[in-house]
């Protein structure tokens, strides 16, 4: 069957082409990724330069400090999904022992101590020696271009930087001195600089000796003693053993405010920066409807996209139209199971996979649904043991806050609020060049609110270990050494051997809730790219947050108010603790399609905030 498409969300038609599309959540990034694909680079050098433009243009939403996770196939193996691992680990000093003896219940969302080891760098220039095609500095000269001579500020980063503004100005100084200049926030329009972070970029070409290349007229070639990627991966070296890693370290060993409304020193080492290296991975995948959906492993959330397509894959197509009441309600009741497992058995860990992807497990989680919402959380048996109950608060305010200290503002990852509101998210990037190479890539984390900014550097570091556990008995537990459960979820949708689809979004918990209803929406309903991205948007909160302070609101739906009248009271009648978001709040999708057999191109982006861009020919 096919979903009826309402008139009232059937908006503009998909961008098509045959030479290269790419969409980002910034229209300087997508630019930046159009530009190298038009001067001959493939879909890897187009979506690394975008990267590190989006490190500078949108500081609220990623940065260097961060990580990233990507999914792709090549034009030689178009068949093979493989994730690229951008997740860095826990320090080695970063022991639960020794946050509870700081006093902490629970990892703070914001300052040092949440910090896992850089991973975003690392992993795009992995991914640039080892399948694009574009000398290092040809492809930074967009990034070090808009960090020296300044970029247009976005009204965002402003709101942002308005929002911790009193914390900047009273705890962490140098993060005023980058982003409130005299004490003052840029306005909308008003050309912005980060001169620190472009010679960080400067100093990591010129680790390479000579890169060459065409400058501005991107060329790939260069003439040097030492071959590509060997000048590239004396790049990663100075990043990883260099002066990065010793200004980082000494900064952060300095006391300063966290998220608790407490002072604490950080804990990472140099040594902890040398020891990460970005690596390579099978992908998790699942077969659905005759595609073939890739994901990365359960160190992160996105297997829980696969479970709950096994739970859905058993109901008839009736069910499976997120426009209707029935259709919303079976969703919702399905990611509440699949998240719940998420919770008690992802992390970086020995996750039987096979056992929780497995049709006979997806028929045991199906039969938990009925007519009427639950309000519990409900993980799944894997095994012998009992699964990991995290802490269920519908409310946390830490002890330092409570007892009357300021109230915290750079809390977590700056995602969506319950009431619909954002006050930011990650990035999102696909790309899909002529030649079938694929990916789809959500950098995220180092936002200007995760840390103070390290001043030779011009950005701080991230805040992903907030993802872990200070209980014991967690996959997700607190562990030097071991990757947070993190949120970046990537994905791409393969059809008879070859990659057609590559989908992301930015949104924390909420990501593969959102990628669920464009996977429907197209696979099952008939929907263009665009329609599903412009489609009724809706998830659950009725799972423990990822992030700081990590509540939940048990039967919790946040909806688009779209969805319409009939559908959201039916949904209430069933149960479901309903939070209307407005029309237009939910969802950050973007994507890019390939079809293997005309080699036509497509691209969609999302209108919500006027974030999300798309280009290509």
């Amino acid at each position: 069957m096919t979903f009826t498409v309402p008139d009232s969300f059937t908006t503009r038609p998909t961008l098509e082409g045959t030479f290269g599309m790419s969409a980002s959540t910034h229209w300087i990034a997508t630019a930046t990724a159009q530009a190298v694909l038009e001067r001959g680079g493939n879909a890897f050098d187009a979506a690394t330069a975008s990267a590190f433009v989006l490190h500078v243009v949108e500081p609220h939403l990623n940065g260097p400090g961060g990580d990233m996770t990507a999914v792709f196939t090549t034009a030689d193996a178009p068949g093979t999904p493989v994730v690229l691992m951008g997740q860095g680990p826990a320090p080695a000093a970063a022991t639960r022992e020794h946050y509870l003896a700081e006093g902490l219940e629970l990892v703070p969302g914001a300052g040092a101590l949440a910090a896992a080891v850089p991973g975003a760098v690392d992993a795009w220039l992995l991914l640039l020696r080892d399948h694009g095609t574009w000398e290092l500095g040809p492809i930074l000269e967009f990034a070090i271009g808009y960090a020296r001579d300044g970029h247009p500020m976005l009204a965002r980063v402003g709101t942002t930087i308005a929002s911790v503004a009193e914390l900047f100005a009273e705890h962490w100084p140098t993060s005023a001195q980058q982003w409130m200049p005299g004490g003052r926030i840029p306005a909308e329009g008003e050309l912005i600089r980060n001169p620190a972070y472009a010679t960080v970029l400067e100093r990591l070409v010129a680790a390479g000796g000579a890169s060459g290349g065409g400058g501005a007229l991107g060329g790939p070639t260069a003439v040097a003693a030492r071959t590509r990627a060997e000048r590239i991966d004396a790049a990663r070296a100075e990043w990883s053993t260099g002066f990065v890693a010793r200004e980082a370290v000494a900064f952060l060993a300095e006391p300063h405010r966290h998220s608790s409304g407490t002072d604490h020193a950080g804990v990472m080492t140099e040594a902890d920066f040398a020891a990460f290296s970005a690596s390579y991975e099978p992908a998790a995948v699942l077969d659905f409807r005759g595609y073939t959906i890739a994901k990365t492993g359960p160190w992160g959330q996105g297997p829980a996209l696969l479970q709950t397509l096994a739970i859905l894959d058993g109901f008839d197509d009736e069910h499976l139209d997120p426009s209707t009441a029935l259709g919303a309600h079976t969703i919702l009741e399905a990611q509440k199971l699949a998240i719940a497992d998420r919770e008690s058995y992802y992390g970086d860990a020995d996750v039987d996979l096979d056992h929780l992807l497995s049709p006979e497990y997806a028929a045991q989680r199906r039969a938990l649904i009925t007519e009427t919402a639950s309000h519990e959380f409900r993980p799944g048996t894997v095994g012998a043991e009992a699964p990991f109950m995290p802490p269920l608060r519908t409310e946390y305010l830490p002890p330092a806050l409570a007892e009357g200290g300021m109230a915290f503002a750079g809390v977590g990852e700056p995602t969506v609020m319950a009431t619909g509101e954002t006050r930011g998210d990650t990035c999102h990037v696909d790309v899909v060049d002529r030649w079938g190479n694929m990916i789809s890539a959500t950098p995220s984390g180092g936002w200007l609110q995760s840390s103070p900014t390290i001043p030779a550097l011009g950005f701080c570091l991230g805040s992903r270990l907030q993802m872990t556990w200070l209980e014991e008995g967690a996959p997700s537990t607190l562990e030097p050494g071991k990757r947070p459960r993190t949120t970046l979820t990537p994905t791409l949708v393969l059809k008879d051997g070859h990659a057609v689809v590559a989908l992301g979004s930015p949104g924390g918990d909420q990501q593969d809730q959102w990628q669920l209803l464009y996977l429907l929406r197209t696979i099952v309903g008939g929907y263009t790219p665009q329609q599903a991205v412009d489609a009724p948007a809706l998830h659950t909160t009725s799972v423990p947050g990822s992030f700081w302070p990590r509540t939940w609101t048990p039967g919790g739906a946040v909806v688009e108010d779209r969805l319409g009248e009939d559908v959201i009271t039916e949904l209430e009648r069933r149960g479901h603790v309903v939070t209307r978001a407005g029309d237009w709040a939910l969802g950050r999708l973007s994507s890019v399609v390939r079809e293997p057999s005309t080699g036509l191109l497509k691209a969609s982006a999302n209108p919500r905030g006027a974030q999300g861009y798309a280009a290509g020919r």
